[in-house]
């Protein structure tokens, strides 16, 4: 044998060692059997492509149509009832009765938990799809999502921004509350550049939901009202001295689409393009 050569044996002594050295990398595993208590989370898992493995909803997730809505309650969540679906991930809702308690019962059954905060922002909103599809192995969809969504929220804001700002007032219920601009709600209505007139009363809410009195409301005079809750604008002008109210008298009273401005997933879109249209129609 030739002194340059290298017997087979001695080549195995030299390799295996080195072998041996390096890191072994499991395969990774992502969720199959998912169970999603938000409507939001629920939105977000089908937009990025995971909603073949998610097996059952709460009963608020009603988008998209295919979504397997089930009794499920997201406010009240029932241990039992949602190990009976065999869930290999549930997404919780942090501010969900007792969450943290469930969050610990479900982690005990070995069940794998993702706890959602309600997003301050569309920051937030952008955070959580980003989370989801790395959970579910859907990075890459995740961020196409992503993309999409900022490009389609950037051309709504440019056509309905205003030069001047312009009152506004959303309506969360007859009762006459409202949502503040330093609400989610809020703040998809100040990146048009409007004044929200609930804005003054920030310091009667710390959640910033305050409650108006009629008289604050007629006194502010809005350009637009926002309605999201079972009220017609036609019920809005009936109300007393509500005629008066720029927004009313001009026409300029708008139900808001069901379910989209409390949803923080990938119809946030549709939420900018509303009041975008809105907006613009105000002269």
């Amino acid at each position: 044998m030739s002194r340059n050569r290298i017997s087979v044996a001695a080549l195995v002594a030299l390799v295996l060692p080195l072998a041996v050295l390096q890191p072994v990398h499991a395969a990774l595993t992502y969720p199959t059997r998912i169970i999603s208590l938000s409507p939001s989370a629920t939105e977000d898992l089908f937009a990025i492509g995971a909603g073949k493995h998610v097996v059952a909803v709460d009963s608020l997730s009603n988008f998209p149509a295919n979504a397997p809505i089930t009794k499920l309650d997201a406010f009240t969540p029932n241990v039992e009832a949602i190990a009976k679906y065999k869930p290999d991930l549930v997404i919780l809702q942090s501010s969900a009765t007792k969450a943290a308690s469930v969050k610990s019962a479900l982690e005990a059954l070995k069940i794998k938990v993702f706890y959602e905060v309600t997003p301050n922002d569309i920051a937030g909103a952008y955070a959580e799809i980003a989370a989801l599809g790395k959970l579910t192995g859907r990075t890459t969809q995740a961020q196409k999502v992503i993309s999409v969504m900022k490009s389609a929220i950037k051309v709504a804001i440019a056509k309905g921004h205003r030069s001047v700002a312009l009152p506004i007032f959303h309506e969360v219920d007859s009762t006459l509350y409202s949502a503040t601009s330093k609400t989610f709600i809020g703040r998809v209505y100040a990146d048009f550049n409007t004044t929200n007139i609930a804005d003054a009363a920030d310091t009667a809410d710390s959640y910033g939901y305050p409650q108006l009195s009629n008289e604050y409301l007629i006194k502010a005079n809005p350009a637009a009202i926002f309605l999201g809750d079972e009220q017609t604008p036609a019920q809005v002008a009936a109300r007393p001295g509500w005629k008066s109210i720029k927004a009313v008298s001009k026409k300029h009273v708008v139900v808001l689409p069901n379910d989209i401005p409390s949803r923080w997933g990938p119809r946030l879109v549709n939420f900018y393009q509303f009041v975008s249209s809105t907006l613009v129609a105000i002269k």
